[in-house]
């Protein structure tokens, strides 16, 4: 933890609510208190977020197409060279888990 083990406290608001503490995911990759797997996981908690509003936009529910989805994963990309492990199977809420 790059805080000195200090706790940040609004950390777990950022996991389940990433859009109320941060103003894009930009934020979340350049943050100076976060070490990389946290920033990791608060873009990943996102993400999901992010692409189950687009599950609902295919089924029919109106919402913003603002590329937060696309600036999620090219954060995402940011912090894993690009090799994302996690991703390995194909699924709705984005193509792959």
């Amino acid at each position: 933890m790059s805080t000195g083990e200090r706790p940040i406290p609004w950390l777990d608001q950022a996991l389940l609510d990433p859009g109320s503490v941060f103003a894009g995911p930009e934020a979340v990759v350049e943050h100076p208190d976060l070490d990389r797997e946290q920033k990791i996981a608060i873009l990943r908690a996102w993400e999901y977020d992010a692409a189950e509003v687009g599950v609902a936009e295919e089924e029919g529910m109106a919402g913003p197409d603002d590329g937060l989805l696309q600036r999620i994963l090219q954060a995402l990309a940011r912090l894993t060279d690009g090799r994302d492990g996690e991703r390995v199977a194909p699924a709705k809420q984005h193509g792959l888990l």
